[in-house]
């Protein structure tokens, strides 16, 4: 069964939108993915350490520092969408 939340469309942010190169909504793991491809078109991965990513110009205000691990993309993509950055306790239901 796919995943609702990683196919939901949400309005990037302008910061990651710049990035992406779309305002149009987008799910997460689209960004996740555009995300990437970036990364890979711009060789912003360290060729030292591979799981780092290193922040050029239009980067830097999304990442907020000069290199981040492959491990934070996703937390930066959920603080960078509509929606994504304070939606784990919406579903519970009032008992």
């Amino acid at each position: 069964m796919p995943n609702a939340a990683l196919n939901q469309k949400l309005q990037p942010s302008p910061k990651l939108a710049e990035i992406v190169g779309s305002s149009e909504p987008l799910s997460r793991a689209d960004a996740v993915k555009r995300l990437w491809d970036y990364f890979k078109a711009n060789n912003l991965q360290n060729p030292e350490n591979r799981r780092e990513i290193l922040a050029d110009e239009k980067l830097r205000p999304l990442f907020g520092k000069d290199k981040i691990t492959m491990f934070e993309v996703g937390r930066i993509v959920n603080e960078n969408l509509e929606g994504g950055g304070g939606s784990k306790g919406k579903k519970k239901s009032a008992a």
